[in-house]
């Protein structure tokens, strides 16, 4: 799995993936830090990148175009704002996550609760 993780999520995460074993980079390693969403979002379809991040934009991107492509990671609540548990919980869970996001999905972690919705929306 390749992942492009979003400012709204800190580089911590996108460690933690590698660490991992994945191939992950942060919008900073191509400095999109301040691009618009649609260019991040249109880099991870390029390059069959799964965006991760807690703006919820890239749903209304993926509603408004209908298509199956990228899968995205979204963290709510109390995942939304600390790297460690993001990183964490992401990495404790992708291995039951994969299919899902292989086959496009919206992944959203939210309180203890992880929501799946396939794509398109």
């Amino acid at each position: 799995m390749k992942f492009l993780i979003d400012n709204a999520v800190s580089p911590v995460v996108c460690g933690a993936l590698r660490r991992a074993g994945f191939d992950a980079v942060h919008v900073r390693d191509y400095r999109l830090q301040d691009a618009p969403d649609v260019v991040i979002f249109d880099r991870a379809v390029d390059e069959a990148r799964i965006i991760v991040s807690a703006d919820t934009d890239f749903g209304f991107l993926l509603a408004h175009r209908h298509t199956e492509v990228p899968s995205l990671i979204l963290f709510r609540g109390e995942f939304s704002r600390n790297p460690s548990v993001q990183a964490d919980i992401l990495t404790r869970n992708l291995g039951l996550l994969e299919d899902a996001l292989d086959k496009g999905s919206v992944i959203i972690f939210d309180g203890k609760r992880i929501r799946i919705r396939s794509l398109p929306l």
